[in-house]
C-alpha cells in the first residue's frame, strides 16, 4: 500500500495512503476496527490544491487580474478536473469502499473520486511536505491551465460583440486608447468599449488588439453573454 504506481510518489507512511483512499461507506462498515474515512484528509487537501494551484498561476500568468485568476483556478480545481486527474492515475481501483458503494459504481463516481483525489494530496502533503504534493499535482494544474486559456484566448470577443450592437442600426461600437505603461519591452494598454460616445467597459493586455478584446469580453459579461 505504501506506492501507488501511476502517481510517482512512495509513501514513507502507508497508513497516510490507506487513509486517504478509505471512503466514509468502508469506513461505516469497519467501525468497530477503528478505520477512519479520508473526509478530514480531503478537507486538508482542498486547501493544499487550492494554494498550489494559486501559485502557480500567480506566477505562470502575470498579465491576468484577479477576477481572471479567480475564475481560472476555478476551473482547474473543480470536481470534473480532479476527477478526470483521478482517472488518470487509476485512483478507482485503490478505494477502499463499502460493499453498497462499490455495487452502485462508487469506483467510478465523479464526486468520490474527486474527493479521493484531494484526500491522497494531503497525504501526500503530510508525508513528504509541499514540494511533494506539488510534485504530485502540478504537471495536471500547469496542463489544464494552458488549455483552458487556449480555448478562451481564441474566442474573438470583439466579433461577437460587433453582431450584436449590429442589431441595432443607431448604434455604433468603437474603441479608444485610455492608457498605456510600463517599459517598451513590457506594455500595458487599457482600452475602452464604447456604445456611440459612452464607455461600456474596458480591458488592458500588452497589446493594444489584446486590450481591445479583453474590454470587448467586459462588455459581453455585463451583457450576460459569456
Amino acid at each position: 500500500m505504501a506506492d501507488f504506481p501511476h502517481c510517482g510518489y512512495t509513501f514513507r507512511d502507508p497508513a497516510l495512503l490507506k487513509n486517504a483512499l478509505t471512503h466514509s461507506s468502508y469506513a461505516n462498515e469497519n467501525r468497530e476496527k477503528g478505520v477512519r474515512s479520508n473526509e478530514r484528509l480531503e478537507f486538508l487537501g482542498d486547501s493544499v490544491l487550492g494554494l498550489i494551484c494559486a501559485r502557480y498561476l500567480y506566477s505562470e500568468y502575470r498579465s491576468l487580474p484577479e477576477g481572471e485568476l479567480t475564475k481560472l483556478r476555478a476551473a482547474i480545481v473543480c470536481e470534473g478536473s480532479l476527477y478526470e486527474f483521478a482517472c488518470r492515475i487509476d485512483l478507482g481501483s485503490r478505494l477502499l469502499l463499502g460493499r453498497g458503494e462499490r455495487a452502485g459504481g462508487g469506483d467510478k463516481r465523479p464526486s468520490v473520486l474527486a474527493d479521493a483525489t484531494e484526500a491522497v494530496l494531503a497525504a501526500v502533503y503530510l508525508d513528504g511536505g509541499m514540494e511533494a504534493a506539488r510534485g504530485f499535482i502540478l504537471d495536471f494544474i500547469k496542463e489544464k491551465a494552458a488549455a483552458i486559456v487556449k480555448s478562451h484566448s481564441t474566442m474573438d470577443y470583439k466579433t461577437t460583440l460587433q453582431e450584436i450592437v449590429q442589431k441595432n442600426h443607431e448604434e455604433v461600437l468603437s474603441y479608444r486608447l485610455k492608457e498605456e505603461s510600463g517599459p517598451d519591452h513590457n506594455k500595458v494598454f487599457v482600452m475602452e468599449v464604447l456604445i456611440n460616445s459612452n464607455v461600456l467597459a474596458e480591458g488592458s493586455g500588452h497589446s493594444k488588439k489584446l486590450a481591445e478584446q479583453a474590454a470587448a469580453k467586459a462588455a459581453l459579461e455585463l451583457m450576460g453573454q459569456v
